[in-house]
């Protein structure tokens, strides 16, 4: 057995990593359904794992010492991307989409608990199988299993990857599809333009406009991002000590979260700092694929043992249920061709990931027609607002639902 050290150990990872780019372009299917790249890479790795343990012959130990941080760095983004000025700039049909979205990651752990309730599990597995997973994703699900299980639930890393994974195939396939029916369904016609591409989202969603940057000011906005990161991992750090000293049960994420939306909001009403927000954004998504490609590398999938038929349940409860609660956020999104293509999106990152989304409405607006609002509105709802609150509600379960 290869016994590889921290650096060796992200290394790895890294080539886990770029392995999961190749596959994705190699195969379409995974480009189809906007499987992860760093998910496809890092599953490879365990699924050789898994192998190797039925032949009883371990291929590699991994120090996985830096997982941790990596995924508290990401999440700490996360937060400084919760900007409230942004919220409230958009507009109240952003607002609204996000009230929806955050209700319907409320339902989807009550439906998980029941039908963890009916299998006889720990009610956990119904929230890890709910909104961590599905409307969070791979990365929320796999940073908060150390959660669930100390909650009590075991092999919550592959429960979790299991049913992350199903949701983004679902989202990919199911979005499309239901929306075309909605449409016809409601007499929708699309847009006066059809054929038409999609109004792309603009780089920076606060309007500012871009310059170029200097050598001397692009390294300078690097420096300080990612000071600012480690500055705000380390405040959260001191804030996760007094959720601990009150006996409150939180995921190491949420102290990062917290203090990068305070961070973030006072920026945004002071302008002291002037956060290079894309700078900040590229550094939490280079830590998200080698967080998730290492701890994927990390995962023993033979203790998924005896969860097949209630991940399955569960899935097929989930999607019946965001596919008729669409037709609700059609309603009250205004009843139009843009509210029917947000309807889509949202299919797509309530059960999968924000790439579902984009590339459902894509797919819609390249035969319908552009959709200018859905276009604004649910990136901004799935990419940043939605995580923020998801974590919140995942917390809350954790600490306040009886087990």
């Amino acid at each position: 057995m290869i016994q590889l050290d921290i650096v060796q150990t992200v290394a790895f990872a890294g080539l886990a990593l770029f392995a999961g780019y190749a596959l994705c372009r190699a195969i379409p299917v995974l480009r189809r359904y906007n499987l992860p790249e760093p998910v496809v890479g890092g599953l490879l790795v365990a699924l050789a794992a898994w192998w190797a343990h039925a032949r009883e012959t371990p291929l590699f130990e991994l120090d996985t010492t830096l997982q941790s941080p990596l995924m508290v760095a990401f999440f700490a983004t996360v937060g400084i991307n919760a900007s409230f000025r942004l919220l409230k700039a958009s507009g109240w049909p952003v607002v609204l989409f996000l009230l929806l979205a955050t209700f319907f990651a409320v339902v989807q752990n009550l439906v998980g608990i029941t039908v963890a309730w009916l299998f006889d599990l720990h009610p956990m597995f119904g929230v890890l199988a709910g909104s961590a997973t599905l409307t969070g994703g791979p990365a929320t699900g796999l940073a908060f299993a150390p959660a669930f299980e100390a909650a009590g639930l075991r092999g919550a890393e592959s429960i979790a990857v299991t049913a992350a994974m199903a949701g983004i195939v679902c989202g990919g396939v199911i979005g499309g599809p239901a929306i075309t029916v909605l449409m016809r369904r409601y007499g929708i016609t699309g847009s006066p333009s059809p054929g038409a591409a999609p109004t792309p989202v603009a780089d920076d969603v606060e309007g500012r406009v871009a310059h170029t940057e200097t050598d001397a000011a692009r390294e300078f906005n690097a420096l300080k991002a990612i000071v600012v990161l480690l500055l705000v991992v380390w405040a959260g750090g001191w804030v996760m000590k007094g959720f601990a000293a009150i006996n409150m049960t939180m995921p190491a994420t949420i102290g990062g979260m917290l203090v990068g939306a305070l961070v973030r909001n006072l920026d945004d009403a002071t302008d002291w700092l002037r956060l290079p927000v894309h700078t900040l954004d590229l550094l939490g998504n280079i830590c998200l694929a080698l967080f998730l490609a290492m701890a994927l590398m990390n995962l023993k999938l033979w203790e998924l043992a005896g969860m097949g038929l209630p991940l399955l349940v569960n899935l097929a409860v989930q999607v019946a249920l965001v596919v008729l609660f669409t037709v609700a956020v059609f309603k009250l999104m205004g009843r139009d061709y843009d509210a029917a293509v947000m309807g889509g999106g949202f299919i797509g990152f309530m059960l999968g990931t924000t790439a579902n989304a984009m590339a459902v409405m894509r797919a819609l607006a390249q035969r319908y027609g552009a959709a200018p609002r859905a276009f604004l509105v649910a990136p901004l709802v799935g990419a940043f607002f939605i995580d923020f609150n998801n974590a919140l509600i995942i917390t809350g379960f954790l600490n306040f639902w009886p087990y």
